[in-house]
Formats: C-alpha cells, sequence, structure tokens
C-alpha cells in the first residue's frame, strides 16, 4: 500500500493557472498539484471557478430536501433505484469494521435516463418533488465537474502525459455527488461519524460548512482538515493511486467530532465505468511492485455494494453479486499502525 509523508498541514493551491494559455504557467499548478498528491494526497483548492452563488442555490436547495418529514425523503429512498440514487436515512452506510454512521443522505449523478442500465450506476435520479431542487443540484454537480476535469487535466501534466490523457475516458462517467445532512448530536463529540475509508474514485472535490474531517498522515496521527472559505479539500482516491502505481497516495480519512449540525457535499470524479485502470508502465519497476489493473466501474461499484446496508442485503439473499475480483472494503489506505 502507498503511505503519505508524516504532514501535519494539508497545502493549499490556487488552480485557476490552469486555464492559462501559458504552459509553463499550467504546468507550475501541475506540479503544486503533483507534489500534493504524492506527500499528502489531500489539498485545499482555491481558484476552481465555481462560483459561491452556485454553491449557495445547491446549499438551500439541500437544506430544503433534508428539512423534509421522513415520509418525503423516503418516496426516494435509495432502495427503490435500480442505479444507487436517491436517499440514505441514517445508518444506511456503514464502512469496515465501523459502526452505522450518524448522518443521512441524498445521492445523485448526472440524470441520464437514456443510460438506463447502460451499467449498474446509469441511468436517471430520483428527484424529489421540491421545486428548484434538480436545476440548483445539476448546476452545482456540472461546475464541480468541470473544476475536476481541470484538475485531472493537471494531473496528466505533471505524470508527463498528453493533457488531455484523462478526458478520453470521461464521456460518461459515474462520478456521484452526495448531499451530506450531520444532524445535532451533542454525544458526538471524539465519536466517529464516518469510519476510516479511502474514496474509490479518482479524486474527491468536498465542500463542507463545519469540521470534523480528519486525514491520516504516514506517521499514524489524524490531522485536522477544517473547511477554508474560497477552497475545496480535493484529495486522491483509489483509482488515481492505482494509476500512479502508489506515486499520488489515496490517504485514509473520517470524519469525527460532529456535535454541531454539519453538511458535506463530497463530488466523486470517477473516469467511465468501464475503464481499465492499471499502473504506467513508466511508473513500474522490480523495486516497487504494482496492483493487478481493475475495472473503474466495478470497483467503484463493488466497494459501494460493501458498504450500504440495501445493497448488501441483496448480496446476502443471492439477489446481487459482486463483480469477479472485487475487492474487500480498506483494501487501499494505511492504518493508525503506520510506522
Amino acid at each position: 500500500m502507498a503511505s503519505p509523508t508524516s504532514f501535519d498541514t494539508v497545502p493549499e493551491i490556487d488552480v485557476s493557472g490552469l486555464s492559462s494559455r501559458d504552459r509553463a504557467v499550467r504546468a507550475a499548478v501541475a506540479k503544486q498539484l503533483g507534489e500534493a498528491a504524492h506527500r499528502v494526497g489531500f489539498m485545499y483548492v482555491s481558484g476552481s471557478g465555481v462560483p459561491d452563488a452556485v454553491f449557495d442555490r445547491m446549499h438551500a436547495a439541500a437544506q430544503a430536501f433534508f428539512d423534509q418529514p421522513m415520509d418525503a425523503k423516503m418516496a426516494v429512498y435509495i432502495g427503490n433505484s435500480t442505479n444507487h440514487r436517491g436517499y440514505v436515512p441514517e445508518g444506511g452506510e456503514v464502512f469496515a469494521g465501523g459502526t452505522p454512521d450518524k448522518k443521512e443522505a441524498y445521492d445523485c449523478a448526472r440524470h441520464r435516463p437514456d443510460r438506463a442500465g447502460a451499467t449498474a450506476l446509469s441511468g436517471p435520479n430520483q428527484w424529489p418533488e421540491l421545486p428548484g431542487f434538480p436545476d440548483a443540484v445539476s448546476e452545482y454537480y456540472e461546475a464541480v465537474f468541470e473544476a475536476g476535469r481541470a484538475i485531472m487535466r493537471g494531473f496528466a501534466l505533471y505524470l508527463s502525459e498528453p493533457e488531455d490523457f484523462f478526458d478520453r475516458v470521461l464521456t460518461d462517467p459515474p462520478s456521484q455527488l452526495r448531499l451530506i445532512h450531520y444532524p445535532v448530536d451533542e454525544s458526538a463529540v471524539d465519536r466517529p461519524g464516518i469510519g476510516a475509508h479511502t474514496d474509490y474514485e479518482c479524486i474527491t472535490l468536498l465542500k463542507a460548512t463545519q469540521p470534523g474531517l480528519e486525514v491520516l498522515n504516514g506517521a499514524g496521527q489524524w490531522i485536522d482538515v477544517p473547511p477554508r472559505p474560497g477552497c475545496f479539500v480535493v484529495n486522491i482516491g483509489d483509482m488515481l493511486e492505482l494509476w500512479t502505481n502508489g506515486l499520488f497516495v489515496a490517504t485514509t480519512h473520517r470524519v469525527r467530532k460532529v456535535a454541531d449540525e454539519r453538511y458535506s457535499y463530497p463530488l466523486f470524479f470517477s473516469v467511465d465505468y468501464d475503464t481499465v485502470v492499471e499502473p504506467l508502465p513508466k511508473l513500474r519497476s522490480p523495486g516497487q511492485p504494482s496492483r493487478a489493473g481493475l475495472r473503474a466501474g466495478d470497483h467503484l461499484f463493488a466497494q459501494t455494494a460493501q458498504s450500504f446496508v440495501y445493497l448488501r442485503a441483496r448480496i446476502d439473499a443471492g439477489e446481487l453479486s459482486l463483480p469477479a475480483g472485487s475487492l474487500a472494503l480498506s483494501s487501499f489506505g494505511h492504518s493508525e499502525t503506520a510506522p
């Protein structure tokens, strides 16, 4: 497993230069991105180009959704979906070795009814009957997705690949936006809210309204990563660690100390479902054993199916099976016993 350094802070990077026509300017930003991905696996990103007003509209829509009575939220229960979209009640997700999470969520992606059944994660969203909700959420999704695309181009440049290297596998990715609500819970101090885990995709772009996120450094210490005005928190996921043969690290993280009400909005940036991800040949060496390649969508689906209670019940009932060669939860990342 790859492991980050014994960092005690997370760097901030202004990525506005990625849109420059000057390759040297783009390369300078790419160098910062690559070094942060290698040393820490997490970074604050400013200059993303996502307007505050777009976030504010989505946040207001999310608050309106979670303020509804439970029966209204359960009308779009994720278990009614065939492609993992909709409302996740408290206790609906459990990470490896963890307990049910003290949170509720709404999961969505790009609304593509025309793609229903194309993959296990393709198709339409379950939109609630809230005026303006689909527009506000979709607007935010597309803005953050484009920010993620720009960051991925920066990573490609750092890796000395064509800047459109990842664009080629971004035709219809199952990138998911989660709207997460942590209710007030005074007993939550010093108690996990989300168990330790890595993210399954390439990168995650996160905005949250309160502190709570912690990341695990290479010395086995938990480091606070509170929200910072004007910034996304961006972290490396399993697929970029695999693609770079551990040069970039999918750093283990968790949520703790969620006593105050908190909203969290991660966009999990994935590549196309059928993309076979394997270490770049130039990053393989006899001294650095390579992981076997994985199909990106199969890995995402398998990890999801092992984390969500309703999907685990379907597996136990024989109604659903994991893709061949699926990894167990927590197969990436590192532990608190790190040296």
